[in-house]
């Protein structure tokens, strides 16, 4: 097992993101060949992503084609029905309330008041992340709002510890959308991978078939680019 693996992450960490996919197989191929990730069948219609043989994300297809085409980082809570609830009292919505993933945790779909969507993971037999912060891993999760006085308020309240506890070394950010997107952009939960050289990576995106959204800038967390993959489903590169 990695080093940096933890064997149970704190609430309010991102421990996990999935992408919905129309065509998972051309998702394997696509993030096989950028980031060096295999792959194995797992819970339901799930594609288990691996980095050096450790779990690192998954890919399932949509079972709705009028769902979005979509990247979700998911939060661990030790109790996901009573997190959803702070949630809800707090302004925002319940998308799907907590159900079981099998024996592998608990899962549910949520918003922040202003409808940035996020998931929550109540771990049991899967911790979450195997190997992250590494190239082809897992890295950042950066939150585009509208109004980022509103989101701090959210968040500093509903993951207080994990944001700003003495120990804390937060893998989530806030920034107004209109600093990377068009100001008309719902507000959103942008999942960032890490790469050793940025330029080589959009190189190899257009390459597979996915386009540029935003090129190369300068962040207090390190270099970003967003991108799409041959789907469509929005992800960004980062060098730390």
């Amino acid at each position: 097992m990695a080093e940096n693996r933890a064997s149970v992450y704190g609430e309010g960490v991102p421990c996990w993101v999935d992408a919905q996919l129309p065509d998972v197989e051309a998702g394997k191929r696509f993030y096989g060949e950028l980031f060096g990730w295999t792959f194995e069948d797992w819970f339901g219609s799930f594609a288990q992503a691996l980095k050096d043989d450790e779990p690192v994300a998954a890919l399932v297809r949509k079972v709705d084609g009028r769902l979005p085409t979509v990247w979700t980082v998911y939060f661990a809570t030790p109790d996901a029905p009573a997190l959803a609830r702070r949630i809800r009292d707090a302004g925002g919505q319940i998308v799907s309330a907590p159900v079981p993933a099998g024996e592998l945790g608990v899962t549910a779909l949520v918003t922040d008041p202003e409808g940035a969507v996020f998931a929550l993971w109540q771990p049991e037999e899967h911790p979450g992340f195997g190997k992250r912060h590494e190239p082809g891993t897992f890295a950042w999760a950066e939150l585009y709002a509208r109004d980022t006085d509103a989101a701090n308020a959210f968040y500093g309240e509903l993951f207080r510890e994990a944001l700003f506890g003495p120990d804390a070394e937060p893998d989530f950010g806030r920034a107004p959308v209109s600093d990377v997107f068009p100001a008309q952009m719902p507000p959103h939960f942008l999942v960032h991978f890490a790469v050793e050289d940025v330029p080589a990576a959009l190189e190899d995106v257009t390459r597979l078939g996915g386009r540029v959204q935003a090129p190369p800038f300068e962040t207090s967390y390190g270099e970003v680019a967003v991108v799409t993959d041959d789907q469509g489903a929005s992800f960004a590169l980062l060098r730390r």
